[in-house]
């Protein structure tokens, strides 16, 4: 049971990473919010070395893989990004930007292995970013107002797999904590998915052809009335 849902939840999330490659290279954005990219890349980068120092396991693979498919999105992030800010955000704040959200994020995760240990802190810091990754993606939403950079199989796979560790960690393991935040990652994400199934009728916005200043603009639909 314990691999079972290892490899669901390995699979679901790497369809996520895949997708989100594909729908920001089509749509011309970064389809996952930056802060929780930034914290993802740092989890799976520091706990893809530390489960090789025993030898190889199916969740260290799981996380090497993960964290070549964040490189792929961060790269995204960095091509498309500065277009989704303000006109008064440069090229050097952009970049100093970039560098303070990465680093907060490594930052972070060495925190709680500090404190926690790095047994639970991989669990609770990955079910914690998992909650705000949930939020994210409802605000991203509403900001872009509507599923630009967005897409149902991301929606439901990260659904699947979270509520997969969640049954592993919550359940088998009998962890109350996690049990709870895996379970409120399913009510966002259950909330997110019906707001891409009742916006899959607009249309998608895409950047506007014609660039100001040598960069391309955000286009939004039009109020309603």
């Amino acid at each position: 049971m314990d691999l079972f849902l290892t490899l669901v939840s390995g699979v679901a999330w790497t369809v996520v990473y895949v997708e989100a490659i594909r729908v920001g290279l089509r749509d011309g954005t970064c389809a996952m919010p930056v802060a929780a990219l930034a914290l993802n890349f740092a989890w799976e980068s520091i706990y893809a070395v530390g489960a090789f120092t025993n030898g190889v396991s199916p969740q260290g693979v799981v996380n090497v893989v993960w964290a070549v498919a964040d490189i792929a999105i961060i790269w995204t992030y960095l091509r498309f990004g500065r277009a989704e800010l303000p006109e008064f955000v440069t090229r050097p704040l952009f970049a100093a930007w970039s560098v303070l959200v990465f680093g907060t994020g490594f930052a972070l995760q060495w925190l709680f292995v500090a404190h926690f240990g790095t047994l639970d802190a991989s669990r609770y810091a990955a079910f914690l970013q998992n909650l705000l990754m949930s939020g994210l993606f409802i605000a991203l939403y509403a900001d872009r107002r509507g599923p630009r950079g967005q897409s149902l199989v991301i929606a439901v796979a990260k659904w699947l797999g979270t509520l997969a560790p969640t049954l592993l960690f919550g359940v088998v393991e009998d962890s109350p904590f996690i049990l709870g935040l895996g379970l409120m990652c399913s009510v966002f994400d259950l909330a997110y998915i019906g707001l891409l199934l009742r916006g899959r009728a607009v249309p998608v916005p895409g950047p506007s052809p014609a660039p100001v200043g040598g960069r391309a603009v955000r286009s939004r639909p039009a109020p309603s009335r």
